[in-house]
């Protein structure tokens, strides 16, 4: 007996868990240096174990406008006061896509909804999450009222019409290839994004149906070595939690995510795989929010095509004090919002001008991947099915007479 269990501890120490594919390795070299120019840490010795955003720099908690309550429709019937005369074009828009996807839900029904019964609606938890959790890491919480055409925009208005601003934009996808981010993936991800570059990170928090992100920003992590190739680590990261409504002034809800797992090293001490323990949590993604493109066009081809990212984004300016506008280091900044003077910044620099900086550059080779035992690839991440056709830009979107 003392010998099956001590055979059954020495081969959970010695066997190797799901290694990185080599794509997701390049690929991860690649994001890195594109918006860092400077490459992905993999050795992890060299890696921080704890670090993040502080300050003023912790993403606020916003609303996640859920679609069955109209999702920023209140914020767009202003915006269609301010900049379309009165006809309700965004909203319209805004009326349609939080009513467009629906699915077979379980709701109560029958003598006195004594039974449950399925029918076709929104489900309960779609919404904007992922586009306040984008507005909260690139962009400091508005604070004040903004006037435009005789109509005021409060600072909640601003954080909807953000949140509407990101809720179909590109990201660039961290998760590699498989259908949840892996464990190795995950540690270094972390502590290359929010360690070393004190980078908050959207996070699709619940592997499942149903999708859930909140912007995480700090972690820590206590490691043990298990054997020259293998350690044993726990990480905690801190997001921030929605908000069960907008604010004026934002309240800072956290929550904290606890992960359990074993990493495999090669012989230079690069993280080439590891696996979770059964006590760990699990996540979808890991994902950046990048510069907002213009809604309709390759890049955010869902996104409302009437409203502009440069109106909104002049919104917020004029909400945000330009002081604390110049603390918000991202990657990939509007030009408006580039920081010429980051000496003080104890972390790394994202590079402000991505673009100009690698067309001026020579072609350079890709950083080195490391070595694994054995890369295998992973399974293609799957796409959401399209709804039925959106009224084209400049037509009315057919739904209730807003106000």
């Amino acid at each position: 007996m003392g010998t099956t269990v001590w055979m059954a501890l020495w081969m959970g120490v010695t066997s190797l868990g799901a290694p990185i594919p080599q794509a997701d390795i390049q690929e991860q070299n690649k994001t890195f240096q594109r918006f860092w120019g400077t490459d992905f840490v993999w050795k992890f010795d060299d890696l921080p174990v704890k670090g993040g955003a502080e300050g003023e720099r912790v993403p606020y908690s916003g609303a996640i406008y859920l679609d069955k309550y109209g999702g920023t429709v209140s914020a767009m019937r202003k915006y269609d006061r301010a900049f379309h005369g009165g006809r309700m074009l965004a909203t319209g828009w805004e009326q349609w896509d939080t009513s467009a996807f629906q699915e077979p839900v379980m709701q109560r029904g029958g003598l006195f909804g004594m039974r449950q019964v399925t029918r076709m609606g929104t489900p309960n938890w779609h919404g904007h999450c992922n586009g306040w959790a984008a507005a909260a890491i690139r962009h400091a919480e508005p604070q004040q009222s903004v006037t435009r055409n005789g109509v005021v925009f409060s600072p909640a208005d601003i954080k909807a019409l953000l949140a509407d601003l990101y809720i179909y934009n590109d990201i660039a996808d961290l998760s590699g290839s498989a259908g949840t981010i892996q464990a190795g993936l995950l540690h270094a991800v972390v502590a290359n994004w929010i360690g070393r570059g004190s980078h908050p990170l959207g996070m699709e928090a619940d592997p499942g149906r149903e999708k859930w992100n909140y912007p995480a920003y700090a972690f820590n992590c206590t490691a043990r070595k298990l054997s020259e190739r293998q350690v044993d680590v726990t990480l905690k990261l801190t997001y921030a939690h929605e908000s069960q409504g907008e604010y004026q002034r934002s309240p800072r809800y956290t929550r904290t995510k606890y992960f359990h797992y074993r990493l495999d090293l090669n012989a230079a001490g690069e993280i080439v795989g590891g696996t979770y323990y059964s006590d760990s949590s699990r996540i979808d993604m890991l994902w950046v929010p990048v510069r907002p493109k213009t809604p309709g066009q390759p890049g955010h081809e869902r996104g409302n095509p009437h409203i502009k990212v440069d109106t909104i984004l002049a919104i917020w300016r004029d909400s945000v004090p330009e002081e604390s506008r110049k603390k918000w280091l991202i990657v990939d900044p509007a030009a408006e919002d580039r920081i010429a003077d980051a000496t003080a910044t104890a972390s790394l620099v994202p590079l402000q001008d991505p673009d100009a900086v690698h067309a001026a550059a020579r072609p350079a080779v890709a950083a080195a991947a490391p070595a694994a035992d054995a890369v295998a690839a992973g399974p293609a991440r799957g796409t959401a099915p399209a709804p039925e056709a959106a009224p084209a830009a400049g037509e009315q979107p057919a739904g209730p007479e807003a106000n």
